[in-house]
């Protein structure tokens, strides 16, 4: 008998949380979707954006990944668009990805409304998407390839009455700021422009006063919740930061991991040597085609990949659910992006960890990001006795090496019971301070920091030597090759 009373105030429960959609003005078509998705409340940004879309007025909101814009934008595009209209709305955003996944969410939520809905992007062939373009209602699209259709008078955008900019800050950071100008003049100018963007920046403010009817600025809460994320990093020898990747998630508690690089090729280098390793990964950046993109990022969230190794382009608007860690094997260099990163996980109410291992080129980063995000509480953590690790350098290369095993890594540095030491006008966060940056570029045996452990500055194997930062996987390559006639206790830069 209890248990019936318990599923009756459940019931109950929901039929308050769907009045409070309810309320907001959606559509009964949406609302449908919303009762079948079994959506409990609704987010802070739609609550906030919701009514202020259904009365026709722009909007500036600040809104980070996992806030629920899409819905917060898709109801209002849904309730006034009509079926067999023409194309009237149109969503610009900066990736592949999350052009598609925002399409994927548009047709859930116009199931019952019955508007078709097409992604356009590069990559795939675009006569496929001509045709669909010929009668949908809602387009969601990258800015390079509606450019395309554009030129070839394959779109009409003559009845488009809502403009979305969804990441607008990350179109501009990838260089698409005069590619929005030349669409956004392609638009009526009684449409409705809607910008969503985690950061507004002066060039954002300069295209709102051109190119927006006095908008009303919205800004929301951090969606990434603190009490639930915990953030700690390792400060390690370059030589061990893979040695102690492997460790962590042999030993970790995770469910699906995201791994962050700055650059494909790391992405590459830590995927291919995880799989040695005997662990599942897979990689996404834009070196790979679409479609493999779309196949890895449908296994991850299928669980059929548990670790996904990545750079920034997956970091941002990627609806990617369940992720209980993410680790910063390179600290990106934006601190924006940290943010974002770290919001893959702790989402929903669910708890999340993200670690950073840093070695002595991610120094810098970090202290960067702690000195823009003053509020994060990044805890510095003593480093677990880890095995050494044998790594595979793929890949024929200037040098003439081909697939040689090369090893690095080593067990936990020596430490002093004070932990790495700083610099004193190293920036700080809370109660943690960025480590002390190296002389990476002095000579000799001067330059990477061993935590008292010299013996791991030379390999003894000059032919394979990586000298200061000029060549390795994390800094500018020398496209001579390594000089020959270094010092044999040169600085090694191995993982």
């Amino acid at each position: 008998m209890s248990g019936g009373l318990i599923v009756v105030q459940d019931f109950f429960k929901i039929l308050h949380k769907m009045a409070t959609f309810e309320k907001l003005g959606l559509s009964e078509e949406v609302l449908h979707v919303i009762k079948d998705k079994k959506f409990t409340e609704a987010t802070e940004i739609q609550e906030k954006t919701i009514p202020l879309i259904n009365e026709g007025k722009d909007l500036i909101a600040g809104s980070a990944t996992g806030s629920g814009k899409t819905l917060a934008f898709g109801a209002g595009i849904i309730k006034k668009s009509l079926k067999g209209g023409g194309i009237q709305a149109l969503i610009l955003t900066p990736t592949r990805e999350l052009a598609e996944q925002v399409a994927v969410h548009l047709e859930e939520f116009s199931y019952y409304s019955k508007l078709e809905v097409c992604s356009v992007y590069g990559g795939v062939s675009m006569e496929p998407q001509t045709k669909k373009l010929s009668y949908a209602e809602i387009v969601v699209a990258t800015p390079g390839r509606l450019l395309d259709h554009l030129n070839r008078n394959s779109i009409d955008l003559s009845r488009v009455k809502f403009l979305v900019l969804d990441e607008a800050d990350r179109m501009w950071d990838m260089g698409f700021k005069n590619d929005v100008a030349k669409i956004v003049n392609a638009c009526p100018k009684n449409r409705q422009t809607l910008l969503f963007s985690a950061t507004i920046s002066a060039e954002l403010a300069d295209f709102s006063s051109k190119y927006m009817n006095s908008p009303t600025e919205i800004s929301v809460d951090n969606y990434v919740d603190a009490s639930k994320l915990k953030q700690v990093y390792y400060d390690v020898p370059d030589n061990g930061k893979f040695s102690l990747l492997v460790h962590l998630l042999e030993n970790e508690d995770a469910h699906l991991v995201m791994i962050f690089c700055n650059t494909r090729r790391n992405v590459d280098f830590v995927v291919k040597n995880l799989k040695l390793q005997g662990i599942s990964a897979q990689a996404i950046h834009g070196g790979l085609t679409q479609a493999k993109r779309n196949l890895v990022l449908k296994r991850f969230d299928d669980s059929k990949v548990n670790v996904l190794v990545c750079t920034d382009v997956a970091a941002r608007g990627l609806d990617i659910t369940s992720v209980t860690h993410v680790y910063n094997y390179d600290t990106t260099r934006d601190a924006r992006d940290y943010v974002h990163r770290i919001g893959r996980t702790a989402r929903a109410g669910k708890e999340g960890v993200a670690i950073s291992i840093l070695g002595s080129r991610d120094y810098d980063n970090f202290a960067n990001v702690q000195r823009h995000n003053p509020e994060l509480k990044i805890e510095n953590v003593t480093t677990p006795n880890y095995k050494k690790v044998f790594v595979k350098v793929g890949g024929d290369d200037s040098r003439g090496r081909f697939g040689e095993k090369r090893s690095f890594g080593r067990g936990a540095p020596r430490r002093d019971s004070r932990g790495p030491r700083r610099d004193s006008n190293r920036s700080s966060s809370g109660s943690s301070r960025g480590p002390r940056r190296s002389n990476f570029r002095s000579g000799g045996g001067g330059g990477q920091r061993s935590h008292g452990n010299t013996s791991q500055r030379s390999s003894g194997n000059t032919s394979q030597r990586s000298s200061g930062n000029r060549s390795g996987r994390f800094g500018r390559s020398d496209s001579r090759g390594p000089r020959r006639d270094r010092p044999s206790n040169r600085n090694r830069n191995f993982r």
